[in-house]
């Protein structure tokens, strides 16, 4: 394979930054391209501290940072809108790879309809055209298991597949958009570039995803910590396989190779992969507290309501948002969809991208494990300090 280089979007995100880190260590890369709408300066130090810095300029509405990592591939930060359609088409320009991971993850509507559908569906559709215009070979789209379901909580799926016929019924519009920009994906396989060629591009869905960093995981302990250490329930009756974000970035690593590899890519073009690891199968909640226990947190073992109940309650909920809905903007605490999202028997097995792509967890349960726990561990002591801070 000849010099090449990758463009990753939503790059300064839970799952983008980590991709950098792998790409790093792929043959032959000359450049890659980090596009993110704004980088935390956390980031940014963390890359100007490993990678020294060569230039900065601003280019129009692309600010422009780029560093030599291991002292071979260039990497440039790039802050840009993924709706603007000159910033992705600059952004493309002599990219041979586009891993599109920037998306506006939203379980729980708090975000307006309109704004996440034009993310998720709007941007990626003019990341597709810019990569005709740029005649970008090769296109890596991050979805999500929701594309898929769970849409009853009645309904068990141990060790789902590919060839199984799922998918979402929910209006929600995070994974409504999200189907809507994977379809779009995955139809856009075997385009007509501009220069002749042809774009080939594949899907990734990936179990809910932990590791340091987390959003989720954060928020959930987090709380938990202002709660004298009770962690919040947020899915008791689920048994789901969670994925730890180093391996979600290694599948992506792999399908890139495989989709640059004239013998792997045809059986990978225009196809789908779930993406799970060795992560034990267990609820949301039991996931929490494995993660957190050796730091005192618990369970909140107090009564909860029925899970047909929550489900009904849930609905009635949605009933008086949307009475008031004329005169005031109520967001219910959870919803139909909710309930069902994190109460479901819903699991995958990776079985697929490992014939296709060879994927195999780059991380054990152990390793995930253990990484995990001790950035946990960092949270614990920034509350400590905290909590002295306000006492002195």
């Amino acid at each position: 394979m000849m010099g090449w280089s990758c463009l990753v979007t939503g790059a300064g995100g839970f799952l983008g930054q980590r991709i950098i880190r792998l790409l790093v260590e792929e043959k032959e890369l000359k450049e890659i391209r980090a596009l993110d709408k704004a980088f935390r300066p956390e980031l940014r130090e963390e890359f100007s501290k490993n990678f020294p810095a060569r230039s900065r300029n601003p280019s129009n509405d692309l600010t422009c940072v780029h560093t030599e990592l291991q002292g071979k591939t260039k990497l440039t930060m790039l802050e840009g809108d993924i709706l603007d359609e000159s910033c992705l088409k600059r952004a493309c320009q002599d990219i041979t790879v586009v891993i599109h991971t920037a998306s506006i993850v939203d379980v729980f509507s708090v975000i307006h309809r309109e704004t996440i559908m034009n993310v998720n569906v709007k941007g990626t559709q003019l990341l597709l055209e810019a990569c005709v215009h740029a005649s970008v070979p090769v296109f890596i789209y991050t979805s999500t298991l929701e594309v898929a379901g769970p849409n009853s909580y009645k309904e068990v799926i141990q060790n789902g597949h590919e060839e199984q016929p799922l998918e979402n019924t929910w209006s929600a519009p995070y994974p409504y958009s999200k189907q809507r920009a994977e379809k779009a994906v995955l139809e856009a396989n075997g385009w007509t570039l501009k220069n002749g060629g042809s774009l080939y591009t594949c899907a990734l869905r990936p179990m809910y995803i932990y590791g340091e960093e987390g959003p989720f995981l954060s928020a959930t302990i987090n709380e938990g910590l202002n709660n004298s250490g009770i962690l919040p329930s947020v899915g008791k009756f689920s048994t789901v396989n969670p994925v730890y974000v180093g391996n979600v970035a290694w599948a992506h690593i792999l399908a890139l190779r495989a989709l640059r590899d004239p013998k792997k890519a045809p059986s990978v073009r225009g196809q789908f992969y779930y993406i799970s690891d060795d992560t034990p199968h267990q609820s949301y909640d039991g996931l929490n507290y494995t993660l957190s226990k050796e730091f005192g947190l618990c369970l909140d073992s107090s009564w909860s309501l029925p899970l047909f109940l929550m489900y009904w309650m849930g609905f009635l909920l949605e009933v008086v948002s949307f009475l008031l809905s004329p005169i005031y903007t109520y967001r219910p605490p959870f919803n139909r969809h909710t309930v069902t999202l994190s109460n479901s028997v819903f699991t995958f097995s990776y079985k697929k991208a490992q014939r296709d792509l060879a994927y195999k967890p780059l991380y054990s349960w152990e390793e995930a494990r253990q990484k995990t726990v001790e950035w946990v561990g960092s949270l614990v002591d920034r509350h400590k300090e905290m909590l002295k801070s306000k006492t002195q």
